[in-house]
């Protein structure tokens, strides 16, 4: 075989660039490092940037090409397209020189298996200036999929050759300062893994959105890769924590179902296609592509890879239908999250409210503005003008060279890893992807905000909204005379918000999770097949992924706590029990079948008793099942476990008993019981209910409520509602003072610091020993409390 021409994975790595190409130098080193370790990437050859120059050498197209591209505007669309459409058939036209044709020959015909000479392949680009870390050229070039025989592969080569000179990647290239004729191009020939009966994926071993580093995200759908990668299909999204797969606990933090409306399979070879598109099921679509320890294999080849090339990864994984084996198929740096600056943070805020026309997954966390243009095709791209909103079905590569004019993408479909999402990071534009019908519900020509800084959720607001920018210093932080946490309920944004300063997690909510990720009463899951059909239709789609409907309940739980808890591991992250009140269960997907009417629901059915009553303690269940889930099986033991509302001492010992017999025993695991005091019962019999407990948490709120005897929802008497208050007071310094008395934990969780510094202040002073503020006040506090902010306002 001609060593010059063609080259065996195997016998290539990281050092052989200039030689293969990123992509296909990085499947070698893999290769020939990584199989031991477990990771599985299938067999193939590579054709040398040498073939490619002789190639273009042998048909004297080198100097053309290069004369046509030297006087080339970009940015002139049309001159564009024509430039590289006369190029690329240049190349198709012209014949490969003898000897590569040979090399590829023998390399296709020694991949046969059992006979079989018509062995499927893909056949994939890598340049020689691709996959480096400040520039992806992700989808630049092209790859084909189910290729077979001789013939087919020697002219596949050819158009990957041409696609060096695709629209999009000419444009790129010059937004990136790359030489035209300095970049060469290598052809890889792959076995392929028979995904189109099995499922694949994108997965990046750090979050793609706010770069924390302990997870692994992975997306996935059914069939071909290809389908994740263009945007055509909205993925499963799943985070596995990279610290429980080292320890080997359990590690799935997260998972969502995506839509999966089609997949790309092998088609009839009497069709002249290669692969073609069909419809997924409703029922699969409904499913999860992957189970629990398929993520965790992928998660744990993620962090071998990571580890071996020493930074964050943005690799391409395949399950085979066949052997049901997952294999790895391409590996590349991660470009974005990596080259961001840790110690600046910078952080949007939305200043006014319009009304929401739709959304879909967040990419980025910024905001942008702009008049919307609906473009539905690659010819009409011109009509993008300089700070519009590009509102699209799908962007593919073909669309890089005019998503650099747009303030924000918005698109039907695509998931978090389809190409437009990397572009758009890379280009630090807000995108909004998998939208559904954004381009039949955004209006032509209308003015348009695009949020990505509110969550894993991006919104599409009417008109031009109101929005700031805070941008902090973090290496200049000066010690805090307390702990600074946070309080965090939406597990969405925990993996952001860890990145400000902190010193944990002082108030996560459950009601937070079951209202927003399962928006169903339990007692409806528990009772679900005595449910009227109606109920049960309107609650099916919602927990068919899932393998029984308390399990949707759970899992959803265990993943929100795990979540919250990872994204602030080591230091301590609170768990508030459900404090539903009665009227805002009621407001869940059947909730109102089995919620009493209540005069003052604020005093009423909430907290500590309703553990206690036969009616929900089997509900109240389900939460230590997955509270407990999470701390053990996923050893989240930074997981401490808050209790609301405890009115009286015998709800306090009844409450503790009742956690023990679900497994959530005081000091067992390190499990830190705090109760919320926030009941002037609570002050007065400080020392008494802290036997039970190991500290508490001051919930100002309800303390300045019930100590005053004031309605904090009524406006008629509002103004009334100071936690200053000099009686509100009394009750916060009594409790801080029983517990550094009896040597316990005390914090406070309420709105005040967060809305009064002097408030804060006086806390410091009477020693209270962590604060947990919103995260938007974190940073003015911290300094203000430091003395090195004078007004927070």
């Amino acid at each position: 075989m001609n060593k010059e021409y063609i080259r065996s994975f195997h016998e290539l790595g990281m050092n052989d660039v200039g030689i293969v190409g990123g992509k296909n130098a990085s499947l070698g080193e893999m290769i020939s490092n990584l199989a031991d370790a477990g990771v599985a990437v299938p067999e193939g050859y590579a054709t040398t940037a040498q073939a490619f120059w002789d190639f273009l050498a042998h048909n004297h197209l080198r100097e053309r090409i290069a004369e046509r591209l030297a006087e080339l505007d970009t940015n002139n669309m049309q001159a564009l397209t024509s430039a590289g459409k006369e190029i690329r058939q240049w190349i198709i036209d012209a014949p490969l020189q003898p000897d590569l044709e040979q090399a590829i020959s023998e390399a296709y015909q020694s991949m046969a298996v059992d006979g079989n000479h018509s062995v499927s392949v893909a056949v994939r680009s890598s340049a020689t200036a691709e996959d480096l870390p400040d520039a992806s050229f992700a989808g630049q070039q092209e790859t084909f999929l189910n290729v077979s025989g001789l013939d087919n592969v020697l002219h596949k080569v050819k158009e990957v050759f041409a696609s060096l000179y695709n629209d999009r990647a000419i444009s790129y290239r010059v937004h990136k300062e790359f030489a035209h004729d300095e970049v060469a191009l290598s052809a890889g020939i792959q076995r392929m893994v028979r995904s189109d009966m099995g499922a694949s994926g994108v997965m990046f071993t750090v979050d793609t959105e706010s770069g924390f580093t302990d997870a692994v995200f992975i997306t996935a759908s059914y069939g071909l890769g290809e389908t994740v990668v263009q945007g055509i299909v909205n993925p499963d999204e799943y985070y596995v924590y990279k610290p429980a797969l080292q320890a080997g606990n359990k590690a799935v933090l997260g998972r969502n179902v995506g839509s999966k409306a089609v997949k790309m399979i092998y088609s009839d070879r009497d069709s002249g296609e290669l692969v073609k598109t069909v419809d997924v099921s409703k029922e699969e679509a409904n499913r999860f592509c992957l189970n629990d320890e398929q993520l965790q294999q992928l998660g744990r080849q993620a962090m071998t890879i990571e580890q071996h090339y020493g930074r964050p990864m943005d690799i391409e994984w395949a399950l085979d239908g066949e052997d049901n084996q997952l294999y790895i198929v391409q590996a590349r740096p991660e470009t974005v999250m990596s080259r961001n600056n840790k110690n600046i943070i910078e952080r949007y805020r939305l200043q006014g409210k319009g009304k929401e026309i739709i959304s879909g997954a967040a990419i980025g966390q910024k905001i942008g503005a702009g008049r919307a243009r609906i473009i539905q095709q690659l010819a009409d791209m011109d009509q993008l003008q300089d700070g519009d909103v590009l509102v699209t079905e799908m962007t593919d590569p073909d669309w890089e060279p005019v998503m650099q004019r747009a303030s924000a993408i918005v698109t039907d479909r695509g998931g978090r890893t389809c190409h437009a999402a990397i572009i758009a990071r890379e280009l630090g534009v807000p995108a909004v992807v998998g939208c559904g019908d954004a381009t039949t519900r955004i209006e032509e020509g209308s003015e348009v905000t695009v949020v990505c800084a509110e969550g894993e959720s991006g919104k599409i607001y009417e008109g031009i909204l109101p929005f700031e920018v805070h941008t902090a210093e973090l290496d200049n932080m000066p010690p805090a005379p307390v702990k600074i946490m946070m309080n965090v309920g939406n597990p969405g944004k925990a993996f952001s918000f860890s990145s400000i300063p902190n010193a944990g997690v002082g108030l996560a909510r459950l009601e937070f999770i079951i209202n927003n990720k399962i928006g169903i009463h339990p007692r409806v899951l528990l009772d679900y097949e005595s449910q009227p059909d109606d109920l049960k239709q309107k609650i099916e789609q919602l927990i068919t992924a899932y393998p029984s409907p308390v399990d949707f309940y759970v899992m959803n739980l265990v993943e929100g706590v795990s979540t919250l808890a990872a994204a602030f591991a080591p230091s301590p992250v609170i768990v508030r029990l459900s404090d539903f009140k009665s009227n805002e269960y009621a407001n869940l997907i059947g909730g109102d079948r089995y919620e009493p009417k209540e005069e003052n629901p604020m005093i009423g059915y909430r907290g500590t008793s309703r553990y206690l009553s036969s009616d929900f303690e089997d509900c109240f269940e389900l939460e230590c099942r997955a509270l407990k889930y999470a701390r053990e099986q996923m050893d989240l033991t930074n997981l401490w476990v808050m209790v609301p509302f405890v009115r009286t001492l015998s709800e306090a010992q009844g409450v503790v008993e009742l956690l023990e017999k679900y497994g959530l025993k005081r000091g067992e695991h390190d499990l830190k019981l705090i109760m919320m005091c926030e009941i002037p019962s609570n002050a007065i019999l400080a020392d008494q209910f802290l036997e039970y407990f190991d500290g508490f948490s001051i919930g100002s709120n309800d303390m300045t409520q019930l100590t005053l005897a004031i309605d904090r929802d009524s406006s008629l008497v509002s103004d009334l509602f100071d936690e200053r208050n000099d009686a509100v007071k009394f009750m916060l310094s009594r409790a801080i003072q029983a517990c550094k008395k009896a040597n316990k934990y005390v914090g406070i969780c309420g709105q005040g610091p967060s809305d009064h510094p002097d408030l804060a202040k006086w806390l410091v002073e009477q020693g209270i020993e962590s604060m947990s503020l919103n995260p938007d006040t974190v940073i003015d506090t911290w300094l203000f409390l430091a003395g090195q902010k004078q007004d927070m306002n």
